[in-house]
């Protein structure tokens, strides 16, 4: 007997019923929570009572825990909301899975600003930055929910490190069905390189542009064959839209065109601009400049 039976929309959903599922098939597969989606893994938890563990409003202890089962033979999935997964227990997630040399599938809800009513505590457009600070990780930031399935599964089955990080807010259409870059429109000025849910306003925005449109649901490692291959076709210049600290990327969008004379635009939450007014999350998109009419006005003004 499984949580969710029927279909599941979300992101967060799709992600319970998977590993709900998985904990039934998986023997080495442990669940480790802080409160953040106990409720959704009442069930699972009932099956599984040693493999479905919550520590409570612990994030140190969330994450040592994981280090811990994976030390033993397990494969921890360990979730919390973005701030409480990465930016709190960066400590454990530096020590006790990386200096330790075990893996863990890490998946957090709420992007960068998807609760704004909870406030800052809420927020972390950092993490993927702060994360990117340790070797070994892959990362994944699935724009559908359609995709974040084949990449959960893949960690499920794995032992290294993966981020999965979800959010709230998805594209209207599943696009990458595994890692790498995906093409998704051709053009002659410029590369447009959308990262997980900024798809959307992404082609909204260059719709009317003579650029090609790139597509990225897994940023570490960096696919970056594709990336050369579309700035040979067209102008070697790279605007980078991503849904959390812009410029998190830039460095490796370098690094793949290292040999070619380019510019690179960062789009995504600006590194000087805290809200003190919570607002909505229509409203972190304006200071940020997210709006597709806004993302489509820096991109003119870069590609003239």
């Amino acid at each position: 007997m499984t949580t969710t039976e029927t279909p599941a929309t979300t992101m967060r959903e799709r992600f319970v019923h998977t590993v709900d599922r998985a904990l039934d098939d998986q023997a080495n597969l442990a669940v480790v929570l802080a409160d953040i989606s106990s409720d959704r893994f009442e069930q699972a938890q009932a099956r599984h009572p040693d493999r479905v563990l919550n520590v409570g409003i612990r994030e140190q202890l969330l994450v040592s825990t994981a280090g811990g089962l994976a030390l033993a033979g397990m494969r921890p999935v360990v979730h919390t909301i973005t701030p409480f997964a990465v930016e709190r227990p960066f400590e454990q997630l530096k020590l006790d899975l990386n200096h330790q040399g075990v893996g863990a599938v890490l998946v957090s809800t709420g992007g960068s600003y998807d609760y704004p009513f909870a406030g800052r505590t809420h927020m972390a457009p950092g993490d993927v930055a702060l994360l990117d600070t340790l070797p070994h990780w892959t990362i994944h930031v699935p724009g559908h929910a359609d995709e974040l399935d084949p990449l959960l599964r893949t960690a499920l089955s794995g032992d290294g490190l993966v981020y999965l990080r979800m959010s709230e807010r998805q594209n209207s259409e599943p696009v990458a069905t595994g890692p790498g870059l995906v093409r998704v429109r051709s053009g002659g000025t410029g590369v447009v390189l959308a990262v997980g849910p900024m798809l959307d306003p992404v082609l909204e925005a260059t719709a009317n542009l003579d650029v090609s449109v790139l597509y990225a649901a897994t940023v570490r490692p960096f696919d970056h064959r594709t990336l050369r291959a579309a700035a040979k076709l067209a102008a070697p210049d790279v605007a980078l839209v991503e849904p959390y600290l812009a410029g998190t990327s830039a460095h490796v969008v370098d690094d793949a065109l290292h040999d070619l004379p380019h510019r690179v635009l960062s789009l995504g939450v600006t590194r000087d601009n805290e809200l003190r007014d919570y607002g909505d999350i229509e409203d972190h998109d304006t200071a940020h400049g997210l709006t597709p009419k806004q993302i489509a006005s820096s991109l003119r003004a870069f590609f003239r």
